[in-house]
């Protein structure tokens, strides 16, 4: 019997490094990928069936200045998708830190609808003209000590004027690796998954958001997940630790 083809699909790109040639470590020594699996697995259930997700492999473990290694990974994973399933496949980017980056970078692909960007890593050089026409939501912790809020703030409200509906929730007492607060973070991008997707309703607050004018100002698309978005995720567990490298995206 013939595999049907997805209805649609969400791409994970993990995060990395600066810099590194190499390619990433395999299988879970890879703690970045190894980080999105929860990730894939609560967007592949809530997802359905139909709904491809997958990740995306990386040739090498860093951006690597001018050469946007990821960048390029992301557009050949894009191409093979558009080649198997045609020019109609709707596709969400899902990445974190140096991954968010490349979803950013790779949103102007003819497939992708939205990019879902967590603890992005935004450099104020980056370009936005990519991004118009989708839908950007952006989640950073008010915390971060290693890819900035307020970069991610500004990108928010870059894009924004550049013609893409944007929208950022802050995370309050999260880290940059996701493990402080990780239910949060995981039902939180699950959520806006599924409803950029169209399977669900996101939530009003961030329909809101990206229905703002491109002259809004930088903190009008700015939620915060506890006040604006319901009821927080209860107690944190208490075994989760941040372990982040310096240098590491």
């Amino acid at each position: 019997m013939a595999q049907r083809s997805p209805s649609a699909a969400v791409l994970v790109l993990h995060g990395g490094r600066e810099t590194g040639t190499e390619p990433p470590p395999p299988g879970l020594l890879n703690l970045p990928g190894t980080r999105m699996r929860p990730f894939v697995r609560a967007v592949g259930r809530a997802a359905g069936g139909n709904v491809l997700v997958t990740p995306v492999r990386y040739a090498h473990r860093g951006w690597n200045g001018d050469r946007a290694d990821p960048l390029h990974d992301a557009v050949t994973a894009l191409d093979a998708l558009r080649e198997e399933a045609g020019d109609d496949l709707p596709v969400v980017l899902l990445g974190h830190s140096m991954g968010a980056r490349a979803a950013l970078r790779a949103a102007g692909h003819p497939l992708v609808r939205a990019v879902v960007g967590l603890a992005p890593w935004c450099p104020a050089e980056d370009p936005v003209a990519q991004l118009a026409g989708r839908d950007v939501v952006l989640v950073h912790s008010d915390r971060d000590r290693l890819t900035s809020p307020r970069a991610t703030r500004s990108l928010t409200a870059r894009a924004r004027r550049a013609g893409a509906r944007t929208c950022m929730v802050t995370v309050r007492g999260g880290d940059h690796a996701m493990l402080r607060r990780a239910p949060a973070w995981h039902r939180l991008a699950t959520g806006l998954v599924i409803g950029l997707l169209g399977s669900g309703s996101l939530p009003g607050p961030v329909g809101a958001a990206l229905a703002l004018p491109p002259t809004a100002g930088a903190t009008e698309g700015t939620l915060d997940l506890d006040l604006d978005l319901g009821p927080g995720p209860g107690p944190d567990p208490g075994r989760f630790r941040a372990r982040t490298r310096s240098r590491a995206y």
